[in-house]
């Protein structure tokens, strides 16, 4: 049986650090995202990557805060980077077992946006995918896993199987990622769940670009709000 070679050259996969050091410190988070973008960037994939805290980003849920008195606002920009990729991951490190306030920060000025629609009235992450990766000490990767993906999929995006991957240290003061002592980047759990999250995020955004993203049957906010109802049950919209 001939090996299966896929086509990925047509994707495009934002990454956002949520680190909160500003550029160019060193960040652990980014030095995993590496791993993902490497395996990315080996399947022609266009690859780009940001750490929103070198950028001006007020707080707030609306889509440019500048409305709302903030003296400036990236967002909008960000946005269309957001908007312009078919996948998205967000890095993040750990503090206190959560994820960083830029990775919630971020969460809630994606948040600002999910009203829009798309061409078929869908809410805009629809045909979106997406993922996370976070590092730190102790414990709390699949806890803060949890939390960013639900999230991401109650915006619209898809979420594949085993859609995250991280690395912590041992529990009290240590070694972080990059840190040669820790041996992080030899470490085989990670480097597997890194790998198969990389590939399991192209497969599905190809298989939705492929057939242009999901039919507009029944989740349609356009033909809701014209009177459409498709088979809802409730008499009174009969």
């Amino acid at each position: 049986m001939a090996a299966l070679n896929p086509d990925f050259s047509k994707l495009k996969a934002l990454f956002i650090n949520c680190t909160l050091k500003k550029s160019p410190q060193k960040s652990h988070t980014r030095g995993l995202m590496e791993v993902s973008m490497n395996i990315m960037k080996s399947e022609n994939v266009a690859v780009e990557v940001l750490r929103l805290v070198d950028y001006d980003v007020p707080v707030g849920v609306q889509p440019d805060m500048t409305t709302e008195g903030a003296e400036k606002d990236d967002w909008p920009e960000i946005y269309k980077k957001v908007s312009d990729s078919h996948i998205l991951i967000i890095g993040t490190p750990i503090w206190l077992g959560e994820r960083s306030s830029i990775a919630s920060k971020l969460i809630e000025r994606l948040y600002a946006m999910s009203a829009m629609q798309n061409e078929k009235g869908q809410y805009s992450y629809y045909g979106k995918v997406g993922g996370c990766i976070i590092t730190g000490n102790e414990d709390g990767v699949k806890h803060c896993a949890m939390g960013l993906l639900y999230a991401l999929q109650h915006l619209g995006y898809s979420i594949p199987p085993q859609a995250d991957s991280g690395w912590i240290g041992e529990v009290g003061p240590g070694p972080s990622y990059l840190d040669e002592e820790s041996n992080a980047r030899n470490n085989d759990f990670t480097n597997r769940n890194t790998t198969f999250m990389t590939y399991n995020l192209l497969h599905l955004a190809q298989l939705l670009q492929e057939n242009n993203g999901y039919p507009a049957y029944g989740n349609s906010r356009a033909s809701w709000d014209d009177g459409n109802r498709w088979k809802f049950g409730n008499p009174e919209y009969r």
